[in-house]
């Protein structure tokens, strides 16, 4: 008897999937996951790779802003719980590296052993930013290239995926976050994340510039426009993250929930759509349990 919503394919399986998938150059749908729950409807829906959203994973697991207060033990955690109910390939994002090279290496063979099928790594100097955050600073193109080499270097699948991510668009402009790009590129990433750009022309322009599969990030209300699935893969992106559509829907629908129930004292009448409770109740494996306690009625007292 297997139980349901744990992960039935093997870490080395899920990632030879990811990486043959971002192979043959179509357009991947990787939606944010944030806690358990968004993360196991994600999974039962078909996806091709989740992508566990720092932003979104900060603020339930914490309660606080996407500023560069998680710790490397507070993301690896998660890590490996994302990874154990799910069977969708897991893109991850791993900040900065929570420090220097040492702590890079440290990271990559975290995340790695705890499940992700790709990590992110960015350039921004400590503390970090949600990458549509004003105020942003990057290190050099150097000490981040130094970064990627380190991280290829030490996993030890190679179909563990190293994504590269420069913010350097927004103070520095789109010319010198392309030129980093590159340098990242040549130090061996296997995609390229150039983040926030700020016009579907801008994006066009990097479709046009280079040969490594390139990520979209798809942030509703952010800085760069969310085009559609068409648009997306005719400029030719390999990989598109929708890091802060569920953590949104989820807040606005609690908050229509609560303040009918601050208003009115119940749910009932409520007009807000709700999983029906025993679909809900199958999703998070009520169904094993009850056929659990069936095969084993003989044996307790």
């Amino acid at each position: 008897m297997t139980r349901q919503g744990l992960n039935t394919l093997s870490n080395a399986e899920r990632r030879a999937q990811l990486r043959a998938r971002i192979r043959r150059g179509k357009l991947t749908i990787a939606p944010g996951v944030f806690e358990m729950i968004s993360a196991k409807i994600a999974d039962s829906m078909g996806f091709e790779a989740l992508y566990m959203t720092g932003y979104g994973t900060v603020a339930s697991y914490l309660g606080l802003p996407d500023a560069g207060l998680a710790t490397y033990s507070d993301m690896v955690n998660r890590v490996a719980q994302f990874s154990s109910i799910t069977s969708t390939p897991m893109i991850c994002d791993g900040d900065t590296g929570y420090g220097g090279l040492l702590n890079v290496m440290h990271t990559v063979r975290g995340y790695e052993a705890a499940g992700a099928c790709a990590i992110q790594l960015e350039d921004q100097q400590f503390p970090k930013k949600c990458g549509h955050m004003l105020g942003r600073k990057v290190v050099s193109a150097e000490e981040m290239a130094a970064k990627i080499r380190v991280a290829v270097e030490t996993r030890s699948d190679p179909n563990f995926l190293i994504i590269a991510r420069t913010d350097a668009r927004t103070t520095h402009g789109l010319d010198e976050a392309m030129r980093r790009a590159e340098v990242y590129a040549r130090a061996g990433a296997d995609l390229l994340f150039i983040e926030s750009p700020e016009s579907e022309e801008e994006m066009r322009t990097l479709g046009r510039s280079f040969d490594l599969p390139l990520v979209a990030n798809m942030v509703d209300g952010g800085r760069t426009p969310v085009l559609t699935h068409a648009m997306l893969a005719e400029i030719g992106y390999s990989l598109a993250i929708f890091p802060a559509s569920a953590f949104l829907a989820t807040g606005a629908a609690v908050r229509s929930v609560y303040e009918k129930l601050r208003a009115d004292g119940s749910t009932a009448g409520m007009t807000q759509p709700l999983y029906p409770f025993p679909e809900f109740s199958q999703m998070m494996g009520f169904d094993w349990v009850a056929a659990f306690d069936k095969a084993h009625a003989d044996s307790e007292g």
